[in-house]
């Protein structure tokens, strides 16, 4: 009886899980840049313009929708925002930023330049302000270059910890190894995160697993998935190749959808479903750039290639625990005679419902 219970229950479970995560926003990202140059300083702060919107409300006219001119209107308002919010000392005294600039970009992202007129020789101190304003959890990367377009530091800011202090006559020497490594950890834990929280991710996961009965197909399924997915993120890192997020967002809930039906009509054992994997796979691949992407770190240089590496290397760890924890379960429940049945069509049926809710929301709403 207890068994009948759990496997009934379970596409419910999923379902659950699935929804709360289509009402809940994940933490921001965002990034800034600054470049030391030899009279003066420049600031690059990118935002998600959701981020701003709560601090600078661009609908004037309250009719529901931004417009062009509510946007262009909002710039000095923003510009002035993020100068006010962004702290930068020189040796030791406190810099002025000249009038901000700001501008969009075609991911609803804001960018402000500013540019400080005066030089650090020795000593850098920067405090991010507009970190504090922000919900808890949200992440700014922090990366700092010479005139010369050399990293001197790079740093993962947050609520809790938003200054960087740097003196520049030792960073100059130990840049080079050191700053490469900075971030490899915040990269790690980040992509991590993410697939831990991109429930959209795991759910089609889980779809292509609830099929499997022992390791080999699974650990199939798991490799196909895994080479795929980093393909197609190495790709959209290095701007080799790039998808429009209004394209690769609803492909994601197409493809939870399809795996979802193919488990309900082909059964137990559908043919090639490793192959099916490595195709969807690619797609989910831009949805995992997504990230770095919104942080504007993504560029066709050597300085995004570990941070490339440490995102996937989290991405797969955290995807290798939750496949740890629920393939038991699912191996289990596929070898209950009474229950196999349900527990494959009941799921897969939950599954495609919220793929379908997905799509309409990233396509409708």
């Amino acid at each position: 009886m207890a068994i009948r219970i759990a496997a009934s229950r379970l596409p419910l479970l999923l379902l659950a899980l699935a929804a709360g995560r289509a009402h809940a926003h994940p933490p921001g990202l965002s990034s800034l840049d600054l470049a030391l140059k030899p009279d003066h300083i420049e600031a690059t702060a990118t935002f998600a313009l959701q981020d701003i919107e709560a601090f600078v409300p661009m609908d004037s006219d309250l009719d529901a929708e931004v417009s062009d001119a509510e946007r262009e209107a909002a710039k000095p308002a923003i510009a002035k925002l993020l100068a006010e919010q962004l702290r930068i000392s020189a040796d030791g005294t406190e810099l002025q930023s000249q009038p901000g600039q700001a501008s969009f970009d075609g991911r609803n992202n804001a960018q402000v330049q500013m540019v400080y007129p005066a030089a650090a020789q020795r000593q850098l101190r920067l405090q991010s302000g507009f970190l504090g304003l922000l919900p808890d959890g949200h992440q700014q990367y922090l990366t700092v270059r010479d005139a010369a377009g050399k990293t001197l530091a790079e740093k993962m800011l947050g609520r809790n910890d938003d200054q960087l202090d740097l003196t520049l006559a030792a960073a100059a020497d130990t840049a080079a190894p050191q700053a490469a490594f900075a971030a490899f950890g915040d990269f790690f834990k980040l992509g991590i995160e993410h697939i831990l929280t991109g429930y959209d991710h795991l759910l089609f996961l889980f779809a292509l697993l609830a099929v499997t009965h022992s390791l080999w197909p699974a650990l199939k399924i798991i490799t196909f998935f895994t080479i795929a997915h980093s393909i197609t993120l190495a790709c959209a890192g290095l701007r080799l190749v790039e998808l429009p997020g209004s394209f690769v967002e609803p492909f994601i809930a197409a493809t939870i959808i399809y795996v979802g039906l193919e488990n309900i009509i082909r059964g137990a054992h559908p043919k090639g479903r490793h192959w099916l994997t490595f195709g969807f796979g690619l797609i989910h691949g831009f949805g995992f750039a997504g990230v770095l992407q919104e942080m504007n770190i993504s560029a066709a240089d050597s300085g995004i290639l570990l941070p490339l590496l440490a995102f996937n290397l989290g991405i797969e760890t955290g995807q290798i625990a939750v496949a740890a924890l629920v393939l038991p379960l699912i191996w289990w429940l596929n070898s209950q005679v009474a229950t196999a049945g349900r527990f494959l069509k009941g799921g897969s049926v939950a599954v495609s419902l919220m793929g379908a809710f997905w799509l309409v929301e990233r396509t409708m709403l």
